[in-house]
């Protein structure tokens, strides 16, 4: 009886840790909101910007290759340091 609760205990920590993961498409639509809310509020659009952001494209490049963990990183950081608001995180 005692090992029939540990496997079942051990199971049910397994599959609410895995829920608890984000999936690549939550991921991935993460990476386009945050990517959106910068295009939107933080690109300069007046003559002699200076192109560009290059954290920006850099992120986005993350985003497309599959780097999830990275791309959002970036982007919540240059969202952060240009005071730029920006949804949390919704998984």
């Amino acid at each position: 009886m005692r090992l029939a609760s540990a496997a079942l205990s051990i199971t049910l920590i397994a599959a609410s840790t895995a829920q608890a993961q984000p999936t690549n498409e939550q991921l991935a639509a993460r990476c386009a909101e945050l990517g959106a809310v910068f295009d939107r509020y933080g690109t300069r659009r007046s003559e002699g910007s200076g192109g560009p952001d290059m954290i920006r494209l850099g992120a986005g490049i993350d985003c497309q290759k599959g780097r999830y963990a990275q791309g959002i990183k970036a982007l919540e950081d240059l969202l952060s340091r240009n005071r730029i608001p920006y949804p949390p995180a919704q998984y």
